[in-house]
């Protein structure tokens, strides 16, 4: 006989319930009240930590917003993103969609603060595990009494779910049996759209005499029958917007490219796009329906901005050559400049006497940067190149090594043999191309 302390068999833990947002305990979207009732921890928990991260660096931004997205609502099973895809939009998606987009901005313009990108992560790990342990520790389920150690499940079974009844299934021609010419037997009549009936051997139905052509089913001239309704899709403007983003972009753009830089032309443009998205997704959700294109092409214009705004204020729209010469040292100015095109600054005209010591700057926005110094010359160099190549005196023909923030400090010797000049001091800097500084034959 088993024990009188024998502990009882273990029973099976409730499992955890299915991950849906709240439709009680929500703020905005529900997205807190869903993961803490599936975590089993205070929803306050996931507000405070997403608030967090939201103002530090804007992940929490990103997080909520494609939460909102993915997870259905309880009672649902389609999400809001999914609606979205199909062009089906509202102003719940909508929401989700901007609170993403603005996230990924705030990210993004913080991706060089390591600090920052340390803490969200650290952060996002302690709760990621804290919601972990949590989970498991419901499922669990162990408490102890007195000197025995009883284990019970974390919550009472809950009793069966009530279902509906079977619906009525109407008997159907490949499921009946056949009854071959010349029976005496009657032959049941059903079909999956109208009554069913028995067909006697004078050739009525149920003691009736079926009307022609009403095939044993209720009469069409019946009043009272309900008339089927013909429902209109709704109209889809997503060609519409796109056409009226690409003009409005082109307009933007093509307005201000001879006045400004062309960062500013492309991000004005690229923003007008974005706003007659932005206009579009809007009046869907009120009037018509956009397909995932519309969506789509609203996503990929959020990056080309972002990537627009990150662009160096002095690449200009207008490709030009220019070449400086100074023909002495006083010529020689402080600052070279040019916006986009090919530079080339060229020291090797003016005699340097030894001893002597001249500075200049020399920067291309996008293009590229060539500078020639005297044969003899000491220069001091310190070249800056936001992404693209730099070339010095002794490196090899042809080997272009693209890579980005490229941040050189170098004093470069002259050759043996040669006679002794002054010192060049050089700072040069290109945003996007190549640098390039070679030694004068002679």
């Amino acid at each position: 006989m088993p024990s009188q302390h024998e502990a009882p068999p273990p029973a099976e833990a409730d499992p955890a319930p299915p991950l849906r947002r709240s439709r009680g305990s929500n703020v905005v979207g529900g997205v807190c009240g869903g993961l803490g009732r599936h975590f089993d921890l205070d929803p306050v928990i996931f507000r405070v930590v997403i608030g967090v991260l939201a103002v530090a660096g804007g992940l929490g931004l990103v997080f909520y917003g494609f939460a909102w997205l993915l997870i259905p609502l309880a009672g649902e099973e389609e999400s809001e993103g999914r609606r979205l895809l199909m062009g089906r939009v509202s102003g719940a998606s909508l929401a989700a969609l901007l609170m993403a987009l603005i996230g990924c901005g705030i990210f993004l313009s913080t991706l060089h603060s390591g600090g920052v990108l340390g803490f969200t992560l650290t952060l996002s790990l302690a709760v990621c595990g804290a919601a972990v342990w949590s989970q498991r520790r419901r499922a669990g389920g162990e408490t102890e009494g007195g000197s025995d150690t009883v284990t019970v499940p974390a919550a009472a079974q809950a009793p069966p779910e009530t279902k509906a009844p079977p619906l009525y299934e109407s008997p159907s021609w490949w499921r009946d049996p056949i009854v071959k010419d010349g029976s005496t037997g009657k032959l049941a009549i059903g079909y999956l759209w109208g009554p069913h009936g028995i067909l006697d051997e004078d050739g009525t139905v149920n003691g009736e005499v079926p009307k022609p052509g009403s095939q044993w089913g209720p009469d069409p001239t019946v009043s009272g029958r309900p008339t089927p309704s013909i429902r209109r899709s709704p109209l889809s403007i997503g060609g519409l917007v796109f056409l009226l983003a690409l003009l409005a972009g082109g307009l933007g753009t093509g307005l201000t490219w001879d006045t400004h830089p062309l960062g500013t032309s492309l991000q004005i443009g690229l923003a007008a796009a974005l706003a007659v998205f932005g206009l579009g997704l809007v009046v869907s959700s009120f009037l018509g329906r956009t397909g995932f294109g519309t969506v789509f092409l609203t996503v990929v214009t959020a990056g080309l901005l972002a990537l627009a705004s990150a662009l160096p204020e002095r690449i200009s729209t207008e490709w030009v050559r220019e070449t400086w010469r100074p023909a002495s040292v006083a010529a020689v100015q402080p600052d070279y400049g040019l916006g986009t095109g090919v530079g080339t600054l060229d020291l090797s005209r003016f005699p340097l006497p030894a001893g002597s010591t001249v500075a200049t700057r020399a920067s291309v926005g996008a293009g590229r940067l060539e500078v020639i110094v005297p044969k003899g010359a000491v220069v001091k160099l310190h070249a800056q190149v936001g992404l693209g190549d730099l070339q010095l005196p002794g490196a090899p023909a042809g080997d272009i090594d693209i890579a980005p923030d490229r941040d050189v400090t170098r004093t470069l010797t002259p050759p043996a043999g040669t006679t002794p000049a002054g010192t060049l001091d050089l700072s040069l800097e290109v945003g996007l191309g190549q640098v390039e500084v070679t030694r004068a034959a002679s």
